[in-house]
């Protein structure tokens, strides 16, 4: 592992070519390998170590964390040239993540630390309670996770922190794929507990760390307009949108996913929270239901659709936005007259005036018109940085259908 309490004389120094520093200088925490001299020098650093980083007028540039291999090679952790990337550093972090989340919330559920907008690239931190989902997708995180345990025990003394190390973006960086538990075993799902329902997460082997949370608050704005309404949530996990509108007192409310464990899920937090009375689940792909609902004439009051990623990668945008488009006009088709439609994409490279303009082409393509009553993105536990609009990757679109 990579000394942590290193300081500035000995620390390696990876220096920006000539008029890269631009973008680093005004704020950005990325450097990218074609920014760097890749010498023989840095080519050999060890991945994830810590760097001084340096322009090309040899001013500092801040402390970083560096690996050679992937197309991100260098990522901020801190401007101050003489930074000590320890312990005490790690906490500080943490600490100022948790002030924010314990200002916004009233209970401990939700993302305690987004990466580098909390200021720890590479690092996703959701919070359960007492148990700790984490992942940690870069090689400077890596090399930094067992001063991250000992500061999340200092900090929160959580019974388990379960380190969920499967994401695609591990294999860039050169790190493995695993999971590993520090503290007690996770014993089957876990309780999350969102505007004032009680559901069920998996971090074992549901998708990211078992739970959305960046939905919460488009869960709550559709759940406000679902009192005594007939709703569909396709694409619904487990049941998070579904459930909360049943809560609020829609009258009835379908639950879609391809899924049957997340359904399952979904069904026990219908009877958990009260609400099983109106509340089904069905099996099955959102393309072919809402293309035999729009056959049928079937509607609804409320239609949510909240699909997995279309887009991951740059060359998959145009299909991908032919995706949103035909899901989003199949969705309109079954909105009852004077209802809500809430469309949504998770896909990063999916830019906001790209996605407002599927959903305009969709509303076209189906004739109907309507208002857009609200767009949101995530919510406030994840936080945007100001110069990586990529974490504001979530778009959500509010609109009523005539």
């Amino acid at each position: 592992m990579t000394a942590l309490a290193e300081t500035l004389p000995t620390l390696p120094e990876i220096h920006l070519q000539a008029g890269r520093h631009k973008r680093a200088r005004q704020g950005h925490p990325w450097i990218f390998s074609n920014e760097i001299e890749m010498d023989a020098d840095a080519k050999a650093l060890p991945p994830g170590g810590l760097v001084q980083l340096i322009d090309a007028s040899k001013r500092p540039l801040g402390v970083a964390t560096f690996n050679p291999h992937p197309l991100i090679a260098a990522r901020i952790l801190s401007r101050d040239p003489e930074a000590i990337i320890d312990g005490e550093f790690i906490t500080a972090r943490v600490r100022a993540a948790l002030a924010v989340r314990e200002a916004l919330y009233t209970v401990p559920y939700y993302r305690l630390m987004h990466a580098e907008a909390d200021g720890l690239p590479g690092l996703i931190i959701d919070r359960f309670g007492d148990v700790l989902v984490v992942q940690v997708n870069t090689a400077g995180m890596e090399n930094l996770s067992e001063v991250l345990t000992a500061s999340l025990q200092e900090v929160l003394a959580p019974k388990t922190i379960f380190f969920r190390n499967d994401s695609a973006v591990r294999n860039l960086e050169g790190l493995p794929q695993e999971t590993r538990i520090v503290g007690e075993a996770l014993e089957g799902p876990i309780e999350v507990m969102e505007n004032g329902g009680v559901f069920q997460a998996d971090p074992r082997e549901g998708q990211k760390t078992g739970w959305f949370y960046d939905q919460r608050d488009n869960r709550a704005f559709v759940a406000a307009l679902s009192k005594d309404k007939r709703v569909a949530d396709f694409y619904s996990y487990t049941g998070g949108f579904a459930v909360s509108a049943a809560l609020a007192g829609a009258r009835e409310v379908h639950a879609f996913d391809r899924s049957q464990a997340a359904l399952d899920f979904a069904t026990q937090a219908a009877a958990v929270n009260g609400v099983a009375e109106k509340f089904s689940a069905t099996r099955g792909d959102a393309f072919q239901l809402l293309h035999g609902f729009a056959t049928e004439g079937e509607t609804y009051d409320v239609v949510v659709v909240d699909p997995p990623a279309f887009v991951k990668s740059k060359k998959d945008l145009q299909a991908g936005i032919r995706g949103y488009r035909k899901l989003f006009r199949l969705a309109a088709q079954i909105v009852a007259p004077g209802g809500y439609l809430f469309a949504a994409s998770c896909s990063h490279h999916v830019d906001p005036p790209s996605f407002a303009d599927a959903v305009r082409r969709a509303l076209a393509d189906t004739g109907r018109n309507g208002r857009i009553l609200r767009s949101s993105g995530a919510a406030p536990d994840h936080p945007v940085h100001p110069f990586l609009p990529e974490t504001g990757y979530l778009k959500g679109q509010m609109i009523q259908l005539d």
